[in-house]
């Protein structure tokens, strides 16, 4: 069976030597190339085709958030996954509209760490449990719904929604993955994929930050606030 490669970005030789190691003791990695910049992962995208990237944000020249835009420009369905010690707001915006997949701090465990490659691999988000905070309290303080021209009905209620896909949407928000979704509610991750797909489609979302946003409007995670 095919290896999983990845490509690690990142300035500090001793990090690329941990990553490299930590990925390596799963014979599912292979570990395919290394850069030290952002032109570097550029280069090497288009040399070993990697199936996951791992990029830190700060990194001499071009940084992560730059290389990450100017990759997937050129090749849409690579998947790229943040790996940095920032856990600013400010950054998390940017990557995501980047185009990253997930967004992984570097005190993370090798189970998260792995957790992330699969996710992204798969097509999903992954972001560690303070990220996802970041992201949930930043559209809460923001008073964020669904769209500022939608009726107050909207808030809390949606009969565009079964109850399950309403479930399902308050798991995405809260940062779960398809797989941990499935666990939880005794259903398979096809089963998790296809009710996804149909609320992006009946929504007319097509990102992760846009059905949190509208799990917000709808009311489902102010036991958070």
């Amino acid at each position: 069976m095919p290896r999983i490669k990845i490509l690690i970005a990142d300035d500090h030789d001793v990090v690329r030597s941990g990553l490299r190691v930590l990925l390596q003791t799963d014979p599912e990695f292979a570990v395919v190339a290394e850069a030290s910049d952002g032109d570097q992962a550029i280069r090497l995208v288009s040399e070993k085709n990697p199936d996951v990237i791992l990029m830190d944000i700060s990194m001499p020249g071009l940084d992560g958030i730059e290389a990450t835009k100017r990759i997937l420009q050129r090749h849409p369905d690579a998947k790229v996954v943040i790996l940095s010690v920032h856990e600013g707001e400010e950054y998390v915006h940017q990557i995501l509209t980047a185009g990253a997949r997930g967004y992984v701090l570097k005190n993370a465990g090798k189970k998260e760490i792995i957790h992330a490659v699969r996710a992204a691999l798969s097509g999903e988000p992954f972001f560690s449990p303070g990220i996802s905070r970041l992201i949930v309290d930043g559209f809460l303080r923001r008073g964020a719904g669904p769209s500022s021209s939608e009726p107050p009905s909207r808030a809390v209620s949606d009969n565009r929604l079964t109850k399950r896909e309403i479930e399902i949407l308050e798991y995405i928000a809260r940062g779960f993955t398809n797989r941990e979704i499935a666990e939880k509610l005794f259903l398979s991750v096809r089963t998790i994929n296809t009710h996804r797909t149909n609320i992006m489609q009946k929504l007319d979302v097509h990102d992760t930050a846009g059905l949190t946003r509208h799990a917000i409007g709808l009311g489902l995670l102010e036991a958070d606030r």
